[in-house]
């Protein structure tokens, strides 16, 4: 099962993505013949500034929060490696967050983004694990100036058409308001 979360940013998208790991999690325990589930958390952020090293630390701490074991895997760049090595049958998947990923790769100059994004659809369609994808719906804009935010938007967008073509669901988060647009 793959689940795509969009929204904007501070949308509420990753607390929700967070709610439907825990009720997922709840639904496997309350069932008996259910095997224990491991919920892995796949961290796409780099805390190259102070905002950003806030950004994750309030990102940690909301998780925290839950009553959930979360491992975490760091893959700012090598995320379908990180998925391939780690989701199992028993897993729950949630990657978070997709735009921060696509922005590392952009700003390596030595990355084949084409090839990157056609390995990573064949790693989630053949994953065994249930995934959750965060992602931030750029597309909403403006036209940005910038060559470099112009392809960042262009880019996102492809992403997420060919994210959502294989998706079982579909959600956009809107002011911490999930709205479903596909299963």
């Amino acid at each position: 099962m793959i689940h795509l979360v969009l929204g904007g940013a501070r949308s509420g998208k990753s607390r929700f993505a967070e709610s439907q790991v825990i009720e997922r999690l709840v639904a496997s325990q309350s069932d008996e013949n259910a095997t224990e589930l491991e919920c892995l958390y796949f961290a796409t952020a780099e805390a190259l500034d102070d905002e950003m090293k806030e950004r994750i630390v309030q990102h940690q701490s909301q998780r925290n929060g839950d009553a959930i074991a979360w491992s975490t895997i760091e893959s700012p760049l090598a995320l379908s490696a990180a998925l391939k090595a780690n989701a199992k049958g028993n897993s729950i998947v949630l990657v978070d967050c997709l735009t921060l990923w696509l922005s590392n790769h952009l700003l390596q100059s030595s990355s084949d983004w084409q090839a990157t994004k056609a390995e990573f659809l064949q790693v989630i369609s053949g994953l065994p694990a249930e995934v959750i994808l965060v992602s931030n719906e750029v597309g909403c804009g403006i036209v940005p100036m910038g060559e470099i935010s112009r392809r960042f938007v262009d880019e996102a967008g492809w992403l997420h058409q060919d994210i959502a073509a294989i998706a079982d669901r579909v959600t956009l988060v809107t002011a911490g308001l999930p709205q479903r647009l596909k299963g």
